[in-house]
């Protein structure tokens, strides 16, 4: 099963004023994160407020994203939903349409405790879309998942055939690092934390990562991975303090889902509101927002379209 190398971006849903879904900048959007140095989207996710929007307009999206998406640039679609059928159905139809693979978080309700429920959840799903690679999106922060990844990893080799690997949005670097030394590094761990993509680097083995801060700073961060290829460690590191810096401002803001979303705006690409119930940035915020990141030189070295 090919495995992803270099960095996947997780978009943000566009919205229209009214709340309703635009898909009008996509291919825009697209072409962007291409000439960024981005290697795909995983769609419908957490910065994509994938739990927020109907099944309809799921399948809307990920068909949109399906027919812009440039040759070789990977459409990966969320299915995670708290109704597994649901879910299923979100799976079949991007086999349908062609995306590249699907994924799915724990449901945040009910919590899956235990590993064999966590592998029976992810059974049903990936076996919906039997011809696409599924990966599960470790992220317990956002459903209590708070359950070993090696263990799953053990529990579904040779039981989901299409089982790729994780997208491993944790603060273990220990943990991430088992997981892909399993098996001579069987399966695909994908690093999901834009803060910690140079120590992930060091451990020897990453390929691949998801991120959300990668709309609008992707070219520094696809800039810690060339860095590192080429050597060149302290450009790596320098870079890696950077996207930090980028974070703990937007960790000032309601993070990345809420002061990310609102940095497109800033950055000339306007991508609506947030959904009820996060709180939009208000106005003043945005101001204060701008001269936060004007002081770390960001508007210098973000994303260009």
């Amino acid at each position: 099963m090919e495995k992803i190398v270099g960095l996947i971006d997780a978009p943000f849903t566009p919205f229209h004023p009214n709340g309703d879904v635009n898909l009008q900048p996509i291919e825009a959007y697209a072409a962007m994160l291409v000439k960024n140095g981005l290697k795909g989207v995983f769609i419908n996710g957490s910065s994509g407020e994938g739990y927020m929007l109907t099944p309809a307009e799921r399948m809307q999206l990920a068909e949109r994203w399906v027919s812009v998406a440039p040759e070789g640039f990977k459409v990966i679609v969320h299915v995670g939903s708290c109704c597994l059928r649901e879910s299923r159905q979100l799976a079949e139809h991007a086999q349908k349409i062609g995306a590249w693979g699907i994924g799915s978080m724990a449901p945040p309700f009910p919590h899956i405790g235990r590993i064999q429920e966590l592998v029976e959840y992810c059974e049903a799903i990936a076996s919906a879309a039997p011809n696409l690679p599924f990966y599960y999106y470790h992220i317990p922060a956002f459903n209590g998942a708070y359950l070993p990844m090696l263990d799953l990893l053990k529990a579904v080799d040779g039981r989901i055939p299409n089982f790729a690997g994780i997208k491993y949005t944790y603060e273990s670097l220990y943990e991430y690092n088992q997981c892909r030394l399993y098996q001579d590094n069987k399966f695909d761990m994908l690093h999901g934390q834009d803060e910690t993509i140079l120590p992930s680097l060091a451990q020897g083995g990453a390929k691949g990562g998801i991120g959300g801060t990668t709309n609008y700073n992707g070219r520094e961060l696809v800039g810690i991975i060339d860095a590192w290829n080429r050597g060149d460690i302290a450009t790596a590191r320098e870079k890696q303090n950077f996207a930090q810096a980028v974070i703990n401002v937007i960790c000032h803001y309601r993070g990345n889902i809420v002061g990310g979303k609102r940095i497109m705006k800033l950055i000339g690409f306007d991508l609506g509101p947030n959904r009820t119930p996060f709180r939009n940035m208000t106005d003043e915020e945005e101001r204060q927002m701008r001269k936060e990141l004007e002081e770390i030189r960001f508007f210098d070295r973000c994303n260009v379209f």
